[in-house]
């Protein structure tokens, strides 16, 4: 076939558009394509996304500076700024003591964060901000690759409205951290699927590794779904995919394993205790504490974690939809459901390699995975874990949800008249049933649950009326519509956890419901949690989260951390002032007060550690009021063996400890041998009950 050549004035001209632009017309033309998009997108798409992305940001970043953080997190975030050697193992003291219960990546991007910008609020919110935009930015890419600019919007605005990742993301919590770095390993995941290649795979697998150094073993729930989908829908041969799955399986195992190596190959004696384990080593925490031990609840390798300790409700394959969970996460999970099952129905016939099917299997499994897991977890479980779902069901409601449309205004079989319907039915009642359960806890549920149903019947309505009169503008109204029914409850939820402070260790979004925030049928939360609960709420008295402990002086003289706050000691039941007694039987039942801490820091003679306390809740707030390393003896529950009396004697007759708090009720369990022996050696210091100073010459 023979093409004519322009004539010489146009061959001209045309060139000179195409090869010789402005010096900065390249530059420029990208920048526009970076607000405008590619050109073979609509032209509403790049607009909407910047719009989701700011609204995501403003939603994360509201009010940043009251946001009260995590304030166990918050302390070995500080100590890591401290210490290079606290930074490295994660230690919640920057004399490195003991470490906190998870691997430290989370407290690595914080932590450099606090070194470059300064210790304060913004700096340690600004990675999860980050983490939870970019997260929204990743799946609406991914999603909009295979099934294009609406379902990409639609993703990217369910992923944004997730109330419980909303109230999560405003956090100090490592889970924003792990969700990002998961969806990164799913994005590289269908990029190998879709070029056959090794290194997205490689890429993938690292990914999910670094995962693994920042929450451990939740990050290998989605494996399954990825090894399958690799190995079914990749284009090579059979032999390939499962030599690549191979290189890619040792890539993961020294992704997710180095730190844990690394840190169990160096003697206990120059590394601080492994807090949560029950033998000093992280692969004990890996398999108990943070492993088995969150699924199966009480074992013997899970230590403090033993009573199945919730605060989502009992396990079973309601505890979605509970009172405590269901306006978290579970508004699209109908429609979700419903949107897999008929569009792995709708590409049943493609070949083994559709990409669509491939993205719907990956997603569809990263939501069932994650749902059955939480749902039938028998160990501690906080609501916040669900975030990582919301990836699964954003993805689904998206892509899922343009099949389903595709096949109800095209499809010529009359049964999927009825699927899109019924899915937005289904979704539409379920989110009137969460709003009703709040129905009286402020104006803008009820006009929420009014919105719902209204626009929920609307589109419905109009999706049939217009199905079946052809009338293709009513229906993309309906379909609009049926967006405003299951977004109004979220959006409700979400606003809600962006302008109203949240507990710090157990955040939800929205009102109190049944056992309030992860009480009622999980025992816990507001009112009544178990006593190794976290304590999110400061203490009145210690450092605001994001202020930087001032490290010498006296503490405010305001401010104290006693048990004075009782709101926070209702909310978290942690021992955020008057420690229960109980906890290991040290420091049992002693008041921290900012004057105790005055007194101690014009007593410290030098010792590398202010104090030594039971728990790290109590240690951490310490940490934060005082600027100075405190001992938790006891990790999280005060049921860990960080501290031997052989070890207290060696700490005190080096002179790097004077001070300790015990129990005034006496010892408990193993720790009782430590209680007897302060009270019969130390001074009492009698102005502060249960503090005891120890010499060197106490140590016989």
């Amino acid at each position: 076939m023979t093409t004519l050549a322009p004539p010489p004035g146009q061959e001209s001209a045309h060139r000179s558009h195409r090869a010789a632009p402005p010096a900065d017309g390249g530059l420029n033309a990208r920048a526009r394509r970076l607000f405008t998009g590619p050109e073979d997108d609509p032209r509403w798409a790049r607009p909407a996304l910047w719009a989701i992305l700011l609204l995501a940001t403003a939603l994360y970043a509201w009010n940043l500076t009251s946001i009260t953080g995590n304030t166990f997190y918050d302390a070995a975030v500080y100590s890591g700024t401290k210490s290079w050697k606290a930074f490295f193992f994660g230690a919640l003291d920057s004399g490195s003591f003991i470490t906190v219960d998870k691997p430290p990546f989370a407290l690595w991007v914080m932590g450099l964060s606090a070194r470059v910008f300064g210790y304060g609020t913004w700096q340690l919110m600004l990675p999860m901000v980050a983490a939870g935009t970019g997260s929204v930015a990743i799946l609406y890419r991914s999603i909009k690759r295979d099934f294009g600019a609406v379902a990409g919007t639609i993703s990217a605005v369910v992923l944004t409205l997730t109330p419980i990742t909303v109230a999560i993301t405003r956090d100090t919590n490592p889970d924003p951290i792990l969700v990002l770095l998961m969806m990164l390993g799913a994005v590289a995941l269908l990029k190998a699927v879709r070029n056959g290649k090794l290194m997205p795979l490689v890429w993938s697998a690292v990914a999910i590794g670094f995962a693994f150094n920042t929450k451990m073993m939740q990050a290998y729930v989605v494996l399954p779904a990825f090894f399958l989908v690799y190995l079914w829908a990749t284009n090579v041969s059979l032999g390939k995919r499962i030599r690549n799955l191979a290189v890619a399986t040792v890539a993961l195992v020294v992704s997710s394993a180095w730190w844990m190596v690394i840190v169990d190959l160096i003697p206990a004696s120059s590394r601080p205790y492994i807090g949560g384990s029950t033998d000093n080593t992280v692969w004990d925490l890996v398999i108990g504490y943070n492993g088995f031990g969150r699924i199966f609840g009480a074992s013997s390798s899970v230590g403090s974690q033993g009573n199945g300790a919730s605060f989502g409700g009992s396990s079973g394959l309601y505890r979605m939809f509970n009172e405590i969970m269901g306006g978290q996460i579970s508004w699209l999970i109908p429609f979700a459901a419903i949107a897999l099952i008929a569009g792995l129905v709708l590409r049943g016939r493609a070949p083994r390699t559709d990409p669509k099917r491939a993205a719907l299997m990956l997603w569809g499994g990263w939501f069932v995975l994650h749902f059955l897991t939480f749902s039938l977890a028998e160990g501690t479980f906080h609501p916040y874990y669900v975030t990582a779902m919301a990836p699964g069901i954003a993805a689904l409601a998206g892509a899922g949800g343009v099949l389903l449309y595709r096949a109800f205004r095209e499809g010529a079989a009359a049964k999927w008249a009825w699927v899109l319907p019924v899915a937005i039915a289904a979704s539409t009642v379920w989110a009137v049933v969460l709003l009703q359960r709040v129905s009286g806890s402020g104006t803008v549920y009820t006009v929420a649950e009014i919105v719902v149903a209204v626009a929920g019947i609307a589109s419905v309505l109009g999706l049939l009326v217009g199905r079946f009169t052809h009338r293709h503008r009513l229906m993309g109204f309906a379909a609009l519509a049926a967006v405003v029914a299951l977004l109004a409850g979220p959006a409700a939820y979400s606003v809600s956890a962006a302008t109203s402070s949240t507990n710090g260790t157990n955040p939800t979004a929205g009102p109190s419901t049944g056992g309030g925030m992860g009480g009622g049928g999980g025992g816990g939360g507001m009112g009544g949690a178990p006593s190794g609960a976290k304590s999110g709420t400061k203490p009145s008295g210690s450092a605001p989260s994001g202020t930087r402990p001032s490290g010498s002086g006296s503490a405010p003289s305001s401010s104290s951390s006693s048990s004075s706050n009782s709101s926070a000691s209702s909310e978290s039941g942690s021992e955020s002032g008057t420690q229960q007694a109980g906890g290991g039987g040290m420091g049992g039942d002693t008041q921290v007060s900012s004057a105790m801490i005055t007194y101690l820091k014009k007593h410290q003679d030098g010792a590398t550690w202010l104090l030594a306390v039971s728990t790290d809740q109590t240690a951490s707030s310490i940490i934060l009021e005082s600027g100075q390393p405190v001992i938790s003896m006891g990790g999280w529950s005060g049921s860990d063996n960080a501290m031997t009396l052989a070890k207290l004697k060696s700490l005190v007759k080096s002179g790097k400890l004077h001070y300790i708090t015990v129990s005034s009720t006496g010892g408990q369990g193993t720790n009782s041998e430590i209680t007897t022996w302060v009270k019969a050696h130390g001074t009492a210091v009698s102005a502060y009950s249960g503090l005891y100073r120890l010499d060197a010459s106490d140590v016989s």
